[in-house]
């Protein structure tokens, strides 16, 4: 059985708080743009990829002239967005790590794992976050991937690759992801991951999950800890 050599976590949902703040922002970016009929829901659906991505998606399903949907609109939207993000995550009291993931950070350190991030936001938000929580310095989170790095966000493994390359790891199948909605199931899934682990306290609950073949479920951190725990002891027996 392959040792894990690296577990690479969602940002938003899963290893930082949210109260549906990004699926807000990226709603009202729509909205304000002439799209008043984009919900909370779809916004909410297509959370965890590329944000330029996700509002194409939405620009298909709510713009009946196709030929309006065009890279400019689509920029400016995303710029919208970003920037409503940038003064949330720099501003907000709230912006805080959830319960035990830096104990379970340090616990995976502690068993030889390196632990990484990779999010749908861009660099830009994605550098805010981790200076407000405190994880820039390396110490705890070793590599971090952003949507615009890559040729493709998720669910396209090239986060994970870049990660992995950053890290001298060259096995897909010593590598884990640990994500809250679909498209993290499905990018550790496209990267070959030895597991790809649905945690169901963040967007997606355990029924919208299961679809997308999970290797397992866990209800929050600590139970991404026990199922690292009992495949390290599991590798030793």
């Amino acid at each position: 059985m392959p040792q894990i050599q690296l577990a690479v976590f969602d940002m938003a949902g899963t290893t930082i708080h949210d109260e549906n703040s990004v699926a807000k922002a990226f709603q009202r970016a729509l909205n304000l743009h002439g799209y008043p009929k984009v919900t909370l829901q779809e916004a909410n659906e297509k959370m965890g990829y590329s944000k330029p991505q996700a509002i194409r998606d939405l620009l298909l399903i709510h713009e009946q002239d196709s030929d309006k949907i065009t890279d400019s609109l689509i920029e400016e939207i995303h710029s919208a967005f970003v920037q409503g993000m940038l003064d949330y995550y720099a501003n907000d009291p709230s912006i805080r790590a959830v319960a035990d993931a830096e104990e379970v950070f340090e616990a995976l350190q502690n068993m030889g794992i390196k632990v990484a991030l990779d999010t749908g936001f861009s660099r830009d938000i994605t550098d805010i976050i981790l200076k407000r929580v405190g994880w820039a310095d390396g110490r705890l989170v070793n590599a971090s991937a952003a949507s615009d790095e890559v040729p493709m966000g998720r669910p396209f493994p090239h986060m994970i690759q870049k990660i992995m390359a950053e890290l001298g790891i060259t096995d897909p199948k010593s590598v884990i992801k640990i994500g809250d909605t679909e498209v993290d199931v499905n990018e550790g899934h496209n990267a070959g991951c030895l597991m790809s682990i649905g945690i169901t306290s963040g967007v997606f609950s355990e029924e919208e999950l299961i679809p997308h073949r999970p290797t397992h479920l866990a209800k929050n951190l600590r139970e991404v800890l026990q199922i690292v725990e009992a495949y390290e002891l599991q590798t030793k027996g």
